[in-house]
């Protein structure tokens, strides 16, 4: 059993490193600041709750896990309200999306 316990920690742990790994080179790679905050706000999400299961099975059924409980709620309710509170301070303050103006523009080729 702990070894399946370890494997399921492992597996998380991995695949919320990776969105965490996507998400860096998105705030990098992505044309616009928009574009760049969707991408951030996602996978910090995404990945930090991935990460947080996967100690939880590390933990097991202790003070940990509920401590770990409790900081994925506050992420999960706060990082994308931040998210939506800086797009919409971008775009009150005049900041507008890049568009693409062609059908060209928009394939990924």
């Amino acid at each position: 059993m702990d070894l399946v316990l370890d494997i399921l920690s492992v597996a998380f742990l991995l695949v919320g490193s990776a969105f965490a790994v996507i998400g860096g080179i998105g705030i990098v790679r992505l044309p616009d600041f928009f574009a760049r905050i969707h991408g951030a706000g996602v996978t910090d999400t995404v990945g930090a709750g991935f990460i947080l299961l996967g100690l939880m099975f590390q933990a097991g059924l202790t003070l940990i896990t509920v401590k770990l409980l409790m900081i994925w709620f506050f992420l999960f309710i706060t990082s994308p309200t931040s998210t939506h509170a800086l797009a919409m301070s971008a775009l009150t303050h005049g900041l507008e999306p890049q568009l693409a103006e062609t059908e060209d523009e928009l394939s990924l080729g």
